[in-house]
């Protein structure tokens, strides 16, 4: 009899457990019923001094606690090599946004330039943020190369509208990135792949195959992503760059800055950034990692993830540092564990 009540109990515990899964997945994926579904895509009207124009957003799962807006790099990258996000953040029940900037391949590509400075971005961000009904309760920012840029400058000017602001390979001196380049990074190469390299950029050569035949081997491959094969959604991304936002603001490649950022310096303001913060840095990163070690302790609330084995896109090639450590650091501000 005993043992009867005793497993009675045990399948009711059971049923219950997965009756509370089952309605806590309902909530996540549950977006509008009342509208046609579109899987949580969505183009958002953006306001700006030249006109309206609609940027591409894709929402996943339902959590007011956690937002996390993703920012691309580039600029005038996409989305496509974050995807890599949707597993780790879906399976912790993350509320997140991939996100196209406006003139990036799923968004509207308006050609005037005066659009292309960070306060027109940083603005525009602060619609996404309005338009995703985001606050300070919630609002997490994660920005790559010159989306950590964007997020800084962001947070800089919006953040009493954030929870928390994460920074991934992204130093806050533009100056400094190019020393770095030169200083450190094009001494690895071999002096005569270097020189070619370096003749070319003299004569602003830049359209020459031969440019990116050299840069992809002995420069991209080593420090923006150092796996083998590369990631379906980062091929995505490369093809569907818009070259011309890209090359006006970040210059012809990654290997240094000489577009409109040369000159972007923001690392003596960075101790008016008070919110929680998580810089990323990476061994094989186009950025110094020990400058991103010192980022984090120029914050008021600083943490610092160091990925081992990880260059420019440590998300791809040191996945399970960087996931575990920024789930761990978003899993910790809303838990209040960040001081």
């Amino acid at each position: 009899m005993r043992s009867i009540i005793v497993l009675s109990s045990l399948l009711l515990l059971t049923s219950c457990k997965n009756e509370n899964n089952t309605n806590i997945l309902s909530d996540y994926f549950t977006y509008d019923k009342e509208k046609v579904e579109t899987a949580g895509v969505k183009m958002i009207p953006i306001k700006t001094p030249v006109g309206e124009f609609k940027v591409w957003i894709k929402r996943f799962g339902t959590n007011p606690k956690i937002k996390v807006l993703l920012l691309h790099g580039g600029p005038a990258m996409t989305h496509e090599y974050m995807e890599c996000f949707e597993t780790f953040f879906q399976r912790e029940g993350f509320e997140f946004y991939e996100y196209d900037q406006l003139g990036s391949y799923y968004s509207d590509q308006p050609k005037d330039s005066s659009l292309w400075t960070i306060d027109r971005f940083v603005d525009e961000v602060e619609q996404v943020r309005k338009a995703i009904n985001a606050d300070k309760d919630n609002f997490y920012v994660l920005g790559n190369s010159w989306g950590g840029i964007l997020a800084m400058e962001y947070a800089l000017k919006y953040q009493q509208n954030m929870k928390g602001l994460l920074v991934s390979n992204m130093m806050a001196s533009a100056p400094e990135y190019g020393k770095y380049a030169d200083e450190v990074l094009a001494k690895q190469m071999k002096p005569e792949i270097l020189k070619e390299i370096r003749d070319l950029e003299a004569k602003k050569d830049f359209e020459n195959p031969r440019y990116m035949e050299l840069l992809l081997p002995n420069f991209y491959k080593e420090h923006l992503c150092r796996l083998n094969e590369w990631p379906d959604g980062l091929n995505r991304a490369s093809k569907h760059v818009n070259g011309e936002i890209y090359t006006l603001m970040q210059g012809p490649s990654e290997f240094g800055i000489s577009g409109r950022l040369a000159k972007w310096d923001i690392k003596n303001r960075l101790h008016e950034i008070t919110i929680p913060t998580l810089m990323i840095g990476a061994k094989y990163d186009t950025m110094d990692p020990k400058a991103m070690e010192e980022q984090s302790k120029l914050v008021k609330k600083g943490r610092y993830l160091y990925c081992p084995n990880g260059s420019h896109l440590a998300m791809w090639d040191d996945q399970k540092v960087f996931m575990n450590g920024v789930i761990q650091f978003i899993n910790d501000v809303n838990d209040e564990k960040v001081n």
